[in-house]
């Protein structure tokens, strides 16, 4: 605790500005390689989330036409036990006694034979339906066909992109996080807030022709100097950005040059 007090107390005013707008030069490189990437990652988890939707319709409409095809074999069978209870009713009204005993097997023959013409309907409205969701299954497969060749491409877009960027990025990442540790916790919070809260990802900025060089709002005279006294640590009091003046971004440039020629 004692120590991080001392290194806190060691670190002048003008050494935090002067982190702070290094941080801000490498995290602003690492929102351009993001910026390359655009909306691809975004655009492939979206595609990936449809097509998980087109499998799970297809998955269920398949799982339909085989509890129809299920149901028609039920009724075809319900038929060819009613058409044997027919045959068995015409054998008896062979042998029977009385018109009483013939009229009720005509009756059972007749239940029969309704019996069988609404399985016969019901077999129609099923291949029917079965008609219907074959159909959507072929539409919804060209559709998923045709979202995993979007993806695909996407997905090889995204790859080169993340190739061609990676090393570079892993060594902003690396600089960033060895010129955040340089900075004190609270100091870093806010600069993190800033940032995130920001349009374009400028926490730290200069002060250009008089104004702030991110909201553009005129910054007094006094103010200004003491921006370039470096004692205290000023915020624009309009968009609440880090202010710093213009040399410390003339003596930072060359230095960032130098570490990008390096990598």
């Amino acid at each position: 605790m004692e120590k991080a007090k001392a290194q806190e107390t060691e670190i002048s005013v003008e050494e935090k500005l002067r982190a702070l707008y290094s941080l801000q030069l490498v995290d602003s490189e690492i929102d351009k390689i993001k910026t390359l990437r655009g909306e691809l990652p975004l655009e492939v988890q979206d595609l990936e989330d449809e097509i998980a939707g087109l499998e799970t319709r297809l998955n269920n409409l398949k799982e339909e036409v085989v509890n129809l095809e299920k149901a028609i074999s039920k009724k075809q069978h319900e038929i060819a036990e009613a058409q044997l209870l027919i045959k068995k009713y015409e054998e008896q009204q062979k042998n029977v006694r009385n018109n009483r005993e013939f009229d009720s097997l005509s009756k059972e023959i007749e239940y029969q034979t309704l019996e069988i013409e609404l399985c016969n309907k019901k077999i129609r409205e099923f291949n029917a339906q079965i008609e219907e969701k074959k159909a959507l299954i072929s539409a919804s497969e060209a559709q998923l066909n045709e979202r995993k060749q979007d993806l695909q491409n996407k997905k090889t877009v995204l790859e080169d992109i993340i190739a061609d960027t990676q090393k570079e990025e892993e060594s902003l990442l690396e600089r960033s996080e060895k010129i955040q540790a340089m900075i004190e916790e609270r100091l870093l919070t806010a600069y993190k807030r800033i940032r995130a809260n920001a349009r374009n990802g400028l926490a730290v900025v200069s002060i250009q022709r008089d104004a702030c060089g991110g909201c553009f709002n005129q910054i007094p005279p006094q103010r200004q100097l003491d921006i370039k006294s470096r004692k205290k640590i000023i915020v624009c009091e309009y968009c609440g950005r880090i202010l710093v003046d213009e040399e410390i971004i003339k003596e930072s440039q060359p230095q960032e040059k130098e570490k990008g020629k390096g990598k």
